[in-house]
């Protein structure tokens, strides 16, 4: 049976598939301890990487298959030279309801004006402490205030919202930051959100003791500061959560607690084309060839329509017989 284009793209497990993780370089400034050893990894080089042409075609693709929401990730994506020229492109994609971006913030005092005018809709900024020397500890780099100008410089457009400020959940760590954060989301505009520790870290460190739940974090603040829950959005990964005098929102993105992929309708492109259809995946497709090829729309999208098929029912994180991925975090893209 021939497939058109105007077919929702749905996987093996009758999940429709509207989200794309879109990673635009696998380098990055930071070396936090949850991603990257403090050596480094070895990067691509540059003509491993797909070019804003081929980024954009996949995406008109994708989205003439039904995927709506385009997020930009790396690596650190800031760091890809002219990263607002694709914004501009993605966001005259046909059919996009939006381009997001999630960032370490490190550069986006820098381009937050132009990501803004170019189309950039949400941002979630990565962000661990709000204390200098265990923002370094964490992130091995000293560049807490350079990060806090950044979402002062974006917070200023109100065009770009929601802004969402990650810390990721780390036992041993994190229990101190859980009511620093919290008074943090009730005096700005920011949405706080932890999300728990996941075994994609270089130096392979990760056990299920060094994951910090998102009820643990969550009994922290509520004990200070009564919460109530909100009612969760289609296929969203967080649970969320407002405080009970009105002042502002905390949420919690619990993969390896409360697994969240029964309702998961993502796939992930990595900096060199190769399409993952699970943050876990142990297998990959590669799209670079055939768009260097000469590959037709039809031809790519069929390859497109045929890994996302197989896409994983679930991850297994914390189960038995639980393979971690050969990427780490920023090889695959946030």
């Amino acid at each position: 049976m021939s497939v058109t284009a105007a077919e929702p793209l749905r996987d093996g497990h009758g999940r429709l598939i509207e989200d794309v993780r879109v990673s635009v370089t696998d380098r990055c400034n930071f070396r936090c301890q949850y991603c990257m050893p403090a050596e480094g990894l070895p990067w691509l080089d540059r003509k491993e990487l797909l070019s804003f042409e081929e980024l954009e075609r996949v995406v008109r693709l994708l989205a003439g298959m039904g995927v709506r929401d385009v997020r930009l990730t790396g690596g650190e994506p800031l760091v890809r030279r002219g990263l607002p020229r694709l914004v501009e492109r993605l966001s005259q994609v046909e059919g996009l309801r939006e381009v997001s971006l999630t960032t370490n913030g490190y550069l986006l005092e820098r381009d937050a004006d132009e990501l803004a005018a170019t189309g950039i809709k949400r941002v979630n900024v990565s962000l661990d402490s709000l204390q200098r020397d265990r923002f370094f500890h964490m992130t091995r780099r000293d560049a807490l205030p350079q990060v806090l100008r950044g979402l002062e410089a974006l917070a200023r457009h109100p065009g770009v919202r929601p802004i969402k400020v990650n810390a990721v959940a780390m036992r041993g760590f994190t229990e101190e930051e859980a009511l620093p954060f919290a008074e943090f989301a009730r005096s700005s505009a920011f949405q706080v959100r932890f999300i728990e520790f996941m075994p994609l870290d270089a130096d392979r460190s990760w056990s299920s003791d060094s994951v910090l739940t998102g009820d643990e974090v969550r009994a922290l603040i509520s004990a200070v500061h009564p919460l109530e829950e909100l009612p969760r959005e289609r296929s969203g990964t967080a649970r969320v959560f407002r405080f009970t005098d009105g002042r502002g929102e905390i949420g919690f993105v619990n993969p390896v607690s409360e697994p969240f992929c029964a309702d998961c309708n993502r796939i992930r492109l990595t900096a060199e084309g190769k399409l993952r259809t699970c943050l876990f995946s142990l297998h990959e497709t590669d799209l670079r060839r055939p768009l260097r090829d000469g590959a037709c729309d039809t031809e790519i999208e069929q390859i497109v329509r045929a890994a996302v098929w197989r896409k994983e029912l679930k991850h297994q994180v914390g189960e038995e017989g639980f393979r971690r991925p050969a990427r780490t975090m920023s090889a695959i893209g946030g």
